[in-house]
């Protein structure tokens, strides 16, 4: 069922439309293989929009953005051709909460927005019913939940992260759980979730996870 009862940004552009539109937040920790459901999710007709995308966005050479991240933690962190060095970035934010802290205060409004106008660019071009998936990372971290008609959740265990990061990432094991540690806990974010999708087991198995819930997504939507 669609419903804009928990007091998404987007119900206006809901309510502007005939066609009917489904909103679900898809979160994941870090090394969860919430990528790999999104482009499933993708695959199936959902419109996707990708706050990783987003955040690179709004700190593209030329940007305000960047502007204000080079402000705030100085030319260090740009890159020879002036794009910013997200590893140099990462190192300095990861290490401490408070310029963390800083750096969520100049981005996440930005990506807000950003994400904002695509979701009614989805709409506006929608040629029936729409599924839109926004992919937010940090979906329990900011308390957004609300802003969706329901929440998807990739769980996998923590130490499943942990050796993710290592084996695929090149992570040391330190900057491993310090990444891990940087996010809400898995308890908290199974805490906002309506569907989970166990990414612990083979492709195989997350591709049939993914069916059902797409399965469950069409129902909601075709439900006025």
């Amino acid at each position: 069922m669609v419903s804009s009862s928990r007091g998404s940004p987007y119900a206006g552009a809901v309510t502007a439309q005939r066609n009917r539109v489904l909103r679900a937040g898809l979160t994941g920790g870090i090394g969860s293989g919430k990528s790999e459901v999104s482009r499933r999710l993708a695959a199936h007709g959902a419109v996707i929009i990708d706050a990783d995308v987003a955040a690179r966005a709004v700190v593209a050479p030329g940007t305000p953005g960047l502007a204000r991240v080079v402000e705030a933690f100085g030319a260090d962190v740009l890159g020879p051709d002036g794009a910013l060095d997200r590893e140099r970035l990462g190192a300095i934010v990861f290490a401490d909460p408070a310029s963390r802290s800083t750096l969520n205060a100049i981005v996440h409004p930005l990506v807000g927005q950003w994400m904002r106008v695509a979701d009614q660019a989805a709409v506006d071009t929608a040629d029936g019913d729409v599924i839109i998936v926004h992919d937010v990372p940090l979906l329990a971290e900011n308390r957004r939940a609300g802003n969706f008609d329901l929440v998807i959740v990739v769980d996998v265990p923590p130490e499943l992260q942990l050796e993710r990061l290592v084996t695929q990432r090149g992570m040391t094991p330190d900057q491993a759980r310090a990444r891990i540690a940087a996010q809400a806990s898995r308890e908290q974010r199974l805490a906002v979730a309506d569907l989970v999708i166990d990414n612990s087991g083979p492709l195989e198995d997350l591709d049939r996870r993914v069916a059902e819930v797409w399965a469950d997504l069409q129902l909601r939507v075709a439900v006025p």
